[in-house]
């Protein structure tokens, strides 16, 4: 799917492709984010064949001007996970409503671990 909007100038189309490229950007200057990691065995072997053609461990779904995004990272040891969990959530919602112009809807967060 891709998020679609009419302004004065006229028809913007953005896909959910490129929606996760910018959401790991996003996430990945938020401190306490070590890397992305594929939420499932299945989602690691898609990655796998696809040859990184999709964003590892961030998912975009679009209806009509609401997005809906899940996203699985691996966390610094240390840090406070639920302060860099909400600081990723704030951060990732109000760039892509900047980005895109739509409404974030549901924004998922799923710890997969922690690492050094």
């Amino acid at each position: 799917m891709s998020v679609k909007t009419n302004n004065i100038y006229g028809k913007i189309v953005i896909s959910d492709a490129t929606i996760a490229k910018y959401v790991s950007h996003v996430a990945t200057d938020c401190y306490g984010i070590v890397r992305f990691v594929p939420t499932s065995l299945f989602d690691s072997v898609i990655s796998f064949f696809r040859f990184g053609a999709g964003v590892k461990g961030v998912k975009v779904k679009s209806s009509g001007d609401r997005i809906f995004i899940d996203v699985s990272v691996i966390v610094k040891f240390g840090v406070s996970i639920s302060a860099v969990i909400e600081a990723l959530k704030e951060s990732i919602k109000y760039k892509v409503e900047r980005f895109t112009g739509m409404i974030v809807d549901t924004m998922n967060v799923t710890v997969m671990g922690v690492a050094q």
